[in-house]
């Protein structure tokens, strides 16, 4: 079967990554980009060597099978919707919609259609991450009971020219960075049970610290400070303190402690470094490295080389098509995910826990064999 041709709604910086990354991986071709700007789309186009198409041309386009949503957060489920009425497998940047009536829209036509619907973060297939579902799995720490997740910084208005959809409805850290914490812990642990969270802001507007708006303030509309406890399906506990209210702090991104011992992943957020354990003596080692491919650094970072494979989740999802298997990041995935996440705000709001009405299975494990099947 040839590639499966490729497009692109939405040129903004994410979608450089994407055409960038997109040609190492088997089984896809991105052949045609599109926006709203014609102006930003043209742009991309003759930066990538594609075709610059209208939306509605994109959509219509008999040579692309599947189309990748790299819009704005609040226009994930409507374009996503167009794509899948169009007859297109879809796939978006995360989160994937903004209510969980928004998931269940797009399951259903989806299904009715027979069509695949996938969503980022991919950053659990690297090389890290799955090295660290290698050890759970493997009983390196035993069974995981507990855990602790920290995603904390100023806030996105330091260094982000508009940084006003940030603070709006359907952003914040929980469904801005939380996605890439939420689908790992899924990747490592399961699917989660109930959640329960207090929430707040620090402030009731944002200064931009950068760019011509500098010094132009935007108003906060949405929780900045989360701070949540998720009861996993497997019995395990796990708190999850999201904030862009901290001006510093010491805490690890990810730690899990099992019945034998602690496991402490990296960052979320990243496919590489170190995964690190700790048995019932205390010593903090590092998990032997594996030759697994989405580890390697292969690009250039302000903090040194760094391993980048995005659009592994969009070649993973095309080779399923191909394969006649499930993709790892997959609906029911993505759909539980914001489930967590919309969970964890509703309950920031009630004062109650919140029980979760979806639940999902774990993602097949990408061993090393599996991640070099992707490559080209």
């Amino acid at each position: 079967m040839s590639d499966i041709g490729v497009g692109i709604i939405g040129c903004g910086n994410i979608s450089a990554a994407y055409l960038r990354l997109g040609p190492m991986f088997k089984n896809l071709e991105i052949r045609a980009v599109a926006d709203l700007n014609m102006d930003a789309a043209k742009a991309r186009a003759e930066e990538f060597g594609v075709d610059a198409r209208t939306v509605d041309e994109l959509l219509a386009s008999d040579d692309i099978g599947m189309i990748v949503n790299l819009t704005i957060p609040d226009a994930h489920y409507p374009i996503t919707k167009r794509i899948l009425e169009a007859g297109k497998h879809a796939y978006s940047e995360k989160p994937l919609v903004l209510t969980l009536e928004q998931g269940e829209d797009l399951r259903s036509l989806s299904e009715s259609k027979n069509l695949r619907v996938g969503s980022a973060p991919d950053t659990i297939l690297g090389g890290s991450h799955q090295l660290a579902r290698k050890s759970i799995d493997d009983g390196l720490v035993g069974k995981i009971i507990a855990g602790s997740c920290h995603v904390m910084s100023q806030g996105m208005e330091s260094w982000h020219p508009n940084p006003d959809f940030f603070f709006l409805p359907g952003a914040g850290p929980i469904l801005d960075v939380g996605p890439y914490y939420v689908a790992n812990l899924i990747n490592l642990i399961g699917p989660v049970k109930r959640v329960g969270a207090l929430t707040s802001s620090a402030k009731d507007t944002r200064t931009i610290g950068s760019g011509d708006r500098k010094g132009e303030t935007v108003p906060v509309k949405t929780p900045t400070n989360i701070h949540a406890l998720l009861e996993f399906e497997n019995g395990a506990t796990i708190t999850l303190s999201a904030s862009w209210d901290i001006k510093s702090h010491r805490h690890a991104n990810m730690e899990l402690y099992g019945t034998e011992g602690t496991i402490y992943v990296p960052d979320p957020n990243f496919f590489g470094n170190d995964v690190e354990y700790a048995l019932a003596d205390g010593e903090i080692k590092t998990v032997d490295a594996w030759d697994h491919p989405l580890g390697v650094p292969n690009q250039e970072h302000k903090s040194g080389m760094m391993a980048n494979y995005r659009t592994v989740g969009l070649a993973d999802m095309a080779a399923a098509i191909v394969e006649g298997r499930e993709h790892r990041c997959s609906l029911d995935r993505a759909i539980h995910a914001v489930d967590v996440m919309t969970s964890i705000l509703k309950s920031g709001e009630t004062g109650q826990f919140v029980d979760l009405t979806t639940t999902c299975s774990q993602p097949a494990p990408l061993g090393i064999k599996e991640a070099q099947a992707l490559l080209k």
